[in-house]
């Protein structure tokens, strides 16, 4: 029992790393698009359900809250949330 485990336990360690040498731009560059289309999606999910979830009257007021914590978080994550996963720190994730 314990050699079957321990075989089994030996077949998924990480023998080999199987990283690409280089970046691939096509990759990087649908990564980029699927981004932008997330960013456009949610704002406009969110206000959309939200906005069916109150009064025809409030509607507006909802769409502007969301997009007002929309704004407020892209303007956060260019100040601060960039430089934290981009900057030049080698011991960042």
């Amino acid at each position: 029992m314990k050699l079957k485990l321990s075989a089994l336990m030996a077949m998924f360690l990480p023998i080999f790393a199987f990283a690409e040498d280089k970046l691939d731009t096509g990759d990087t560059a649908w990564m980029m698009v699927s981004t932008a289309f997330v960013l456009l999606m949610t704002p406009a999910g969110l206000a959309l359900f939200y906005g069916g979830m109150t009064r025809s009257k409030n509607v507006l007021n909802t769409y502007a809250m969301v997009m007002g914590a929309f704004v407020l978080a892209f303007v956060v994550w260019i100040i601060a949330g960039y430089s934290i996963a981009f900057g030049a720190n080698e011991n960042a994730m």
